[in-house]
């Protein structure tokens, strides 16, 4: 219908074979709304691309998770599901999937959903969106329909909550450290529902896992810079935002599965060595690049860090933060979780 609000959605795969359908049912069972989805899949090692394939041909059914912390029906499709963007019968939706040929981290990924859901003009806003995520079905509509400050917005966030304890905020919005470079999450652990919401004023940027931006900023800020490989680049993004600020959606939650593909750390284990590393060097490369004053604290803090995974009896992750801190190479076990060409690309 010509009324009903369009949306883009931009999800970068990477060995997501078990998480992605239970990401693109949710969102297909958005109402309300016309999604633009795109799939950047950076050559995943997994059966990531023949599972969609089977999943949009029929030949794959899908199961809801027992553990689905929100209720939703499946779409019921009469017919194949093209994954070439064209309309599929039945469904105000659409799907497009992009192999990208290489793993060149997340925001490339990401530029390369984003660069084709901006060649339909429908879309003004562009909802980047993990694939370890599932959405209830008023979510999308409400970042598509959110009003944002009068003068336009950058990058509009919502609630994203631990799926495996759907009562516990992870993130309501990003905060900064200008002298370490440590990032935080606003009402963290913090109850959901209950938790008030935050003020946008409060917030530095808006976390990958869950963030609409506006065209208007992607004109002003320029693609998500990739030479992170992964964190920190929605960090930077947000301070290219110039004037634009950030906004808040109440009604845009979204239940994460935390670090499934590259060890992040939970309230209940440490981050895997592959995520401390590029995790901290991010952080040093961020800091030098908008905060150089702040180095310095920034490698103490990295010390301090280290010394505190020694003491809990983590030596090699301990290690690997000092490594990246200092811009060492990595470990042989963090560069074989990467094939040799993406290998090229992260380090």
């Amino acid at each position: 219908m010509a009324d009903t609000p369009c949306l883009g959605v931009a999800i970068c795969t990477f060995n997501s074979a078990d998480v992605i359908l239970d990401c693109l049912e949710s969102l297909l069972a958005s109402t309300g709304v016309a999604l633009r989805i795109v799939i950047a899949d950076n050559a995943s090692g997994d059966d990531t691309v023949t599972l969609l394939q089977d999943w949009a041909a029929g030949r794959h059914a899908y199961l809801m998770p027992e553990n689905c912390p929100f209720a939703f029906t499946p779409a019921a499709r009469t017919a194949s599901l093209p994954l070439d963007g064209t309309a599929s019968p039945g469904l105000p939706h659409r799907i497009r999937l992009v192999e990208t040929g290489v793993n060149g981290g997340f925001a490339a990924g990401v530029n390369a959903a984003l660069a084709v859901l901006a060649e339909d003009p429908e879309v003004d806003r562009f909802w980047i969106l993990n694939p370890d995520s599932m959405v209830p079905p008023d979510t999308a509509r409400a970042f598509a329909l959110a009003q944002g400050p009068e003068a336009g917005f950058a990058l509009m966030g919502g609630r994203v909550v631990y799926f495996d304890t759907p009562d516990q905020i992870q993130i309501d919005g990003g905060t900064l450290n200008r002298w370490t470079g440590v990032t935080g999450n606003l009402n963290v652990r913090g109850p959901h529902p209950g938790a008030p919401e935050p003020d946008p004023s409060d917030m530095a940027f808006i976390t990958g896992a869950s963030m609409v931006a506006s065209r208007d900023f992607i004109a002003t800020a320029g693609p998500m810079p990739e030479d992170y490989f992964l964190y920190y680049e929605e960090v930077d993004w947000a301070l290219r935002r110039g004037a634009l600020p950030l906004a808040y959606c109440p009604g845009g939650v979204v239940y994460h599965r935390a670090g499934t593909s590259i060890g992040s750390p939970t309230p209940w284990r440490p981050a895997s060595p592959f995520s401390l590393y590029f995790k901290h060097r991010g952080r040093l490369r961020f800091m030098g690049r908008h905060f150089p004053a702040g180095v310095p604290t920034a490698l103490l803090y990295s010390v301090a860090k280290a010394g505190q995974l020694l003491l809990k009896g983590y030596p090699v992750e301990g290690w690997t933060v000092l490594a990246a801190s200092l811009g060492l190479p990595p470990s042989a076990r963090v560069r074989a979780r990467l094939s040799p060409e993406a290998q090229k690309r992260a380090f």
